[in-house]
């Protein structure tokens, strides 16, 4: 075994969702290179301008959209958003309320209670046993 340790890198776009933002909208210089850990640690840090921008008004990924509009991302793809969303675009959709919106909505909250309950049955059986 040798004392040398190389620099753990990733991919622009395993960094970008690490980050939380939409790859296509970072600089071409984020996009073209490689992300070492401690680079991936210092923009999380002190992020520059970009990121900041991007993480207040996006366009921001699936997953981020999902999250602010309280649905799943395969509930964003039944409304038919299959694309990144900007903050505007996302405060506009929860004005509007569409149906899908409001539907998703409830579904995500059903999953959640769901899923609570299970965890509380599993917490049960398991404190019964011991």
């Amino acid at each position: 075994m040798s004392s040398h340790q190389t620099a753990q890198t990733m991919k622009p776009a395993t960094a970008a969702k690490k980050l939380g933002v939409y790859l296509p909208a970072t600089p071409a210089s984020f996009q073209e290179g490689v992300v070492s850990r401690a680079e991936l640690n210092e923009l999380q840090a002190n992020p520059p301008e970009w990121l900041r921008e991007l993480r207040e008004n996006g366009p921001h990924p699936r997953p981020v959209v999902a999250a602010k509009l309280g649905v799943s991302i395969a509930g964003l793809a039944r409304g038919g958003v299959t694309e990144a969303l900007t903050t505007e675009q996302i405060e506009e959709l929860k004005r509007e309320q569409p149906e899908w919106l409001e539907k998703e909505r409830t579904t995500q909250a059903e999953v959640r209670k769901e899923g609570a309950r299970l965890k509380n049955l599993k917490r049960e059986k398991e404190s019964g046993q011991g």
